[in-house]
């Protein structure tokens, strides 16, 4: 990383597959270092599959500063066994474990069947709303019904809960805030492309956003087309303080308070260590 790294402020990746960058042979101790180094004082690593939650929760109690959640991908909806919301409430007992999901509606490949997304998706509300761990939601080409489902479920009881690599319209984002949801923004942020991303981006409020890499994919520029790992969120970083103009220094205070408040069962103690 660049000499200047030690220097950084204090940043949280809220999310991250690190199953997935030990799986394509990286050496998890090097890639944490990394992390650290770049002023990213946690991870958060997302569980997709209940069959490998052993893994992920593996990979989380190897590190002090590493955490994880428990989920079932909506690609993976159809495939991996069905899960109850008690299910997903069980295994959210353990200590490493501070989130619910990735869950949530994906009609852009549809590998698994809407219906069987659907059904998922209520189960992890559920579990979401007994535990008060955020929800983790990934939504595709599915956002009126992702919505419509958050919205109607959380008239019946609040639960927490944010939009993970936040690339949808400006109807998502507002009414994710109304019912008080968070927006977390990933490398899309930094990309050519993504203007319409950053004009949403930018309105905004700050209290309500999180950084993330989601990697191993979409590296943020200028590490397009690399491999993404949890030290390149400072890029991510960067480019939203230069986009809501504040420095780096307040935006990483900001997103960091905003983490913590929202994944509220990880220890604030691993600031202490960073």
């Amino acid at each position: 990383m660049d000499s200047d790294t030690n220097a950084l402020p204090t940043i949280i990746d809220s999310h991250c597959h690190l199953d997935y960058l030990e799986r394509d042979g990286q050496d998890l101790a090097e890639v944490v270092a990394r992390a650290e180094r770049a002023g990213v004082a946690a991870m958060v690593t997302i569980c997709t599959k209940v069959t490998e939650f052993e893994t992920v929760l593996g990979i989380a109690e190897r590190f002090p500063n590493v955490f994880c959640t428990v989920g079932v991908h909506p690609h993976e909806a159809a495939r991996e066994p069905a899960v109850t919301a008690d299910q997903l409430i069980d295994w959210a007992q353990h200590p490493k474990v501070v989130g619910i999901g990735e869950s949530g509606l994906d009609y852009y490949y549809e590998h698994s069947p809407r219906a069987a997304q659907q059904t998922s998706f209520i189960a992890h509300i559920e579990a979401a709303r007994e535990t008060g761990l955020p929800l983790v939601v990934h939504t595709r080409d599915a956002d009126r019904d992702t919505m419509d489902i958050l919205q109607a479920e959380y008239a019946k009881g609040a639960f927490p809960g944010l939009i993970h690599c936040f690339s949808s319209g400006i109807e998502v984002a507002e009414r994710a805030l109304e019912i008080d949801f968070s927006l977390s923004i990933s490398g899309i942020l930094t990309f050519k492309s993504a203007q319409a991303l950053r004009d949403i981006v930018a309105k905004t409020p700050l209290d309500r956003l999180l950084v993330e890499t989601d990697s191993p994919y979409l590296a943020p520029v200028p590490k397009r087309g690399k491999k993404n790992e949890p030290a390149y969120t400072r890029f991510t970083a960067q480019a939203l303080a230069g986009l809501k103009g504040v420095t780096e220094v307040d935006l990483a205070a900001a997103t960091t308070e905003n983490f913590f408040r929202l994944f509220n069962k990880t220890p604030r103690a691993v600031l202490a260590a960073a």
